[in-house]
């Protein structure tokens, strides 16, 4: 491939970062400080792409206190949406501690990802493995999650994951299963018709659910198995 992932090139009159989907004739790009639905193709044997360029500072142009701060400010922002190496960074409501990002970089070097996060309490725990989850829902390697967790700990994980971020996710209670499958065809579990969840420790261990009524009869397992998984047990 010309470009490496992650170089900026020039095309079209802007400059763009080039993302891993590219090939050798069909560069994927996404602008610099742009979003995830500016990403385009260029086709190299159609298109000119050059390596991108940029001037020095001209000392002799100096600007005053406030355009200096709004440029920083408008770079900070700009960077947490476009060229940094996370692609989830734009869809968060809060902004990850250094150390919370060492669980997200562990787990992007793992295929599967199979990672105990044991740091102490108060540490944030959640916001890690929520990091995880928002990541790799972004990057396409996962198209459903389900989050194990207490009882009591259920809609407290529903509003940090929808506030924080922005996921919205079904709860899976014993007394709120059968509402979900109502409505489903015949033969359907409810997991196949929602695929960002939060069961109960509950009731993956009750009766119900061993009997087949939450995976639907005559169905393996895997038809139904999230691709991500988060258990939280402690309280």
């Amino acid at each position: 491939m010309p470009f490496a992932i992650g170089s900026l090139v020039r095309a079209r009159g802007r400059e763009w970062v080039v993302l891993p989907e590219s090939g050798p004739d069909l560069l994927m790009l996404r602008p610099l400080g742009g979003t995830e639905d500016e990403v385009t193709g260029v086709y190299l044997p159609l298109e000119p792409v050059v390596p991108a360029r940029f001037n020095l500072p001209d000392p002799s142009r100096m600007g005053d206190f406030r355009s200096s701060r709004l440029l920083r400010d408008a770079l900070r922002l700009g960077f947490r949406s476009s060229a940094g190496p996370f692609r989830s960074f734009a869809r968060l409501a809060v902004e990850p501690r250094p150390y919370q990002l060492v669980p997200l970089l562990m787990a992007l070097k793992l295929d599967p990802v199979r990672l105990l996060i044991s740091d102490d309490v108060g540490v944030g725990k959640s916001v890690e493995g929520a990091l995880i989850a928002r990541e790799l829902l972004d990057r396409g390697e996962v198209a459903r999650v389900a989050v194990l967790c207490p009882p009591h700990l259920a809609e407290q994980w529903q509003r940090e994951l929808r506030e924080k971020f922005n996921l919205e996710f079904d709860l899976v209670l014993p007394g709120i299963a059968t509402r979900l499958e109502r409505g489903l065809p015949p033969g359907a579990s409810l997991f196949d018709h929602h695929p960002f969840v939060i069961v109960s420790l509950d009731f993956i261990k009750s009766e119900r659910r061993g009997r087949g009524r939450g995976v639907a009869a005559g169905t393996s397992g895997t038809n139904w198995s999230p691709d991500l998984q988060r258990i939280r047990t402690a309280t």
